[in-house]
């Protein structure tokens, strides 16, 4: 365990992503829009070199999250990854994203900052309030069909909901998505204790498969979510959030991490986790790349009409 380093890849890696996150919401919208889940989407995406950057960044940063978990808690390095919302706003506001958002895109808004403020705000509180325990990286395979069934649960309610309601549909996809995000990242934790018995180690235990199915999983949900063309800043917001609160739970549940008890130290972790996710919520709906919902190119029954 090295926290620094643990601290500087978290947060390397969140640079990286926001880089990621303005790009891909860009990049989603330059193609026709598909029904959810639909595999033909990352087909057509695959044509966007936009989008493909974002591709490449993601990349990039999930090395550097397997880095920081390697050498940290699920704990500390999950909730530094939501600064990447923090970083996709200055990026927008600094590239000058007036050219495709609305007018007077570049200047800075006063709750735009407190979005920024309140964010690294609850993020800070909640890591020097709750001083979060290295925990355990070994877990019994038994765990395995109770993470798997309560990821079908959700990903499948999610996938019903889209189905049924337009409106709710980006918002249950990203829920589903930020939910697979967060299994994903509770099987890199337990894939980086096998790195030092190496690829057969690796590959001869069970994690490293529930990272190949849920990691894909997460982003295919993320980028239909992004795609339909509304809720931009609430899917993610809701992606954002949900991956470090359940990453959060499922360490102090299967991997004895700890947290400081006591009334005080529990209020204020719950407080900050609340002033995080608030800011979050802000933020997104602030955030100059988000501002405005983006104008999704035609959807495919409107192109097989013309």
């Amino acid at each position: 365990m090295s926290t620094p380093i643990a601290i500087a890849s978290a947060l390397a890696a969140a640079l990286v992503l926001g880089v990621s996150v303005v790009a891909d919401q860009r990049g989603t919208k330059q193609v026709n829009t598909r029904r959810a889940m639909s595999l033909r989407l990352i087909a057509d995406l695959f044509h966007r070199p936009l989008w493909l950057m974002a591709i490449a960044a993601n990349l990039v940063a999930f090395a550097l999250q397997v880095t920081a978990l390697n050498f940290g808690s699920l704990a500390l390095v999950e909730p530094l990854l939501v600064c990447n919302l923090v970083f996709a706003v200055l990026i927008s506001r600094s590239v000058g994203w007036k050219k495709y958002g609305p007018p007077g895109a570049r200047r800075w808004d006063p709750a735009m900052l407190a979005g920024v403020a309140a964010t690294t705000a609850g993020i800070a509180g909640f890591l020097a309030i709750g001083q979060p325990s290295a925990g355990t990286t070994h877990v019994s395979i038994d765990v395995l069909p109770m993470l798997a069934l309560g990821l079908i649960v959700v990903v499948g309610g999610c996938l019903a909901v889209a189905k049924r309601s337009a409106n709710l549909g980006p918002l249950a996809l990203a829920l589903a998505s930020g939910a697979s995000f967060g299994v994903s990242a509770f099987a890199i934790k337990l894939t980086t204790a096998e790195f030092g018995g190496g690829p057969a180690a690796v590959f001869g235990n069970w994690p490293v498969y529930v990272v190949a199915v849920a990691g894909p999983l997460g982003f295919l949900l993320h980028q239909n979510a992004l795609q339909q063309g509304t809720f931009l800043a609430r899917v993610q917001a809701f992606v954002t959030t949900t991956d470090p609160v359940l990453s959060i739970g499922l360490s102090i549940l299967w991997l004895d991490v700890r947290l400081r008890g006591g009334a005080a130290a529990i209020t204020g972790e719950v407080v900050s986790l609340m002033v995080m996710i608030a800011g979050v919520v802000v933020l997104a709906e602030h955030s100059p790349h988000a501002s405005k919902e983006a104008t999704p190119a035609r959807t495919v029954e409107q192109t097989a009409t013309r």
